[in-house]
């Protein structure tokens, strides 16, 4: 890869990244209609909160008028980080029986109220040519693309399984997003778009391969951690080009779990490297060159991926680590300055060029401010940490960026030893051609077959 493909890479990273989950948008709001063919008393019954049928998809348990007269607790199906389902208190506006409603939401036992300050329901059922039009809005302000295209395709779902329940009287859970099939169609397009990057050759396609399966193997650790958290369902999603994210199924209750969740990408990947170095030591012994290669290749991939994870940017998994653990801003700034550092000596150790470094530690560091306070805020403050967790996560940390670092300086003398190996063939061959340097590289080639 080219320094200049390199930069232009980065740089629609950065640019994608800032879309995607920094991006001032402003308030805005996403509106979705659909014909349905079925009686409107009964669409009306499945949209109302009071309604016979508003449990039709499993999410809405039940709803309870309050004192004041517009307000209504409704209790989900969504599990809280206690166990028990999370309950919304909305306020009920502009309510015409049978036909619209809208409400807000005023207070939530899993999110601050705050979250919510802008987000407004609307509800419209109408008839239209011998059918049901069934108009929902939902109105918020964002911050990034990410969210509000999220909110667009969450919205024409629902009205996809509205459609469903309605014409056939069932209710089909999931979608095609989340679907393993199409997980790993996102993993094979995220694998054609490398493809060209690290070059349309074999070598090229085992590179994009390998980053492909170190990502999923990234993912898979944070998906173990969320169930040994007790998260009772656990989903990665695969964006192309970008990574995977992985998804619990509930709210984090204690800043442990945080910190775990977050660790556990790279902890996974730490009892992967030692293998595939020892692996890729007994292939070179057998003489199996390829197995050899394309196992140094994981090693090395998967050690340097994992490392720049750790890296203490607010997002990743380094700086979510570090905020769980540090007490303090002074703490936190230290220690993040320490664990930059470590990551910039591991770099130049590593035969990286310094300026390279330094590049990458200014990436990091507009990383760390595009996405600095984009987090939802709990309802309730996190747990705390113990004494004895804070020093076995800060442990953890240490080990696993070690076990990393060992393995990247280890890929990194292979890759020199294999670069003054193909140096010595090359020279070789033209030796044996007859003709010396002095004749264009190809030709040599050609001559020395």
């Amino acid at each position: 890869m080219t320094p200049v493909l390199a930069i232009v890479l980065v740089t629609l990273n950065l640019g994608l990244i800032f879309v995607l989950f920094a991006l001032p948008l402003g308030v805005r709001t996403v509106r979705f209609s659909r014909l349905i063919a079925a009686d409107r008393e009964r669409i009306w019954s499945a949209l109302w909160l009071f309604g016979e049928n508003a449990g039709w998809s499993g999410q809405h348990l039940k709803a309870e008028t309050l004192d004041e007269a517009d307000l209504v607790r409704i209790q989900l199906s969504w599990e809280g980080r206690d166990g028990r389902p999370i309950e919304h208190i909305v306020r009920l506006e502009e309510v015409v029986e049978g036909r619209r409603f809208a409400m807000r939401v005023v207070d939530d036992t899993s999110l601050d109220s705050a979250f919510w300050s802008h987000y407004r329901n609307v509800v419209e059922v109408a008839e239209a040519d011998g059918k049901v039009r069934v108009t929902l809005t939902r109105t918020d302000r964002y911050r990034g693309a990410a969210f509000l295209i999220f909110r667009y395709f969450a919205l024409r779902r629902e009205l996809g399984k509205l459609k469903t329940w309605a014409e056939t009287g069932k209710y089909r859970d999931g979608g095609f997003f989340e679907h393993p099939a199409s997980q790993i169609g996102f993993a094979l397009l995220s694998v054609l778009i490398m493809w060209p990057i690290f070059g349309l050759n074999v070598g090229g396609l085992v590179l994009a391969m390998v980053l492909t399966l170190v990502v999923a193997l990234h993912e898979l650790g944070h998906m173990a951690a969320f169930r040994v958290t007790g998260h009772r369902k656990v989903r990665m999603i695969f964006v192309p080009l970008l990574g995977g994210i992985a998804i619990g199924g509930r709210p984090y209750d204690s800043r442990f779990e945080v910190a775990f969740v977050a660790l556990m990408g790279a902890g996974f990947s730490a009892f992967l490297v030692p293998l595939a170095i020892a692996a890729c030591d007994y292939a070179v012994g057998e003489g199996w060159r390829f197995s050899a290669s394309v196992l140094a290749t994981l090693a090395g991939i998967a050690a340097l991926f994992n490392v720049a994870n750790l890296v203490p940017v607010w997002k990743f998994d380094g700086g979510q680590v570090l905020r769980q653990i540090c007490p303090g801003p002074v703490s936190l700034a230290l220690s993040s300055f320490v664990l930059l550092s470590a990551f910039m000596a591991l770099g130049y150790a590593a035969g990286f060029p310094a300026p390279l470094l330094v590049s990458a530690g200014a990436v990091f560091a507009i990383l760390s401010l595009i996405t600095a306070g984009s987090a939802v805020k709990p309802r309730h403050e996190l747990k705390r940490l113990a004494g004895f967790e804070r020093l076995a996560l800060a442990g953890a940390l240490v080990a696993v960026f070690a076990v990393h670092a060992s393995g990247l300086l280890w890929a990194s003398a292979r890759l020199e030893d294999w670069r003054s190996y193909e140096k010595q063939r090359q020279e070789r061959r033209l030796d044996a051609s007859g003709q010396g340097a002095f004749l264009p590289q190809g030709f040599a080639r050609a001559r020395s077959l």
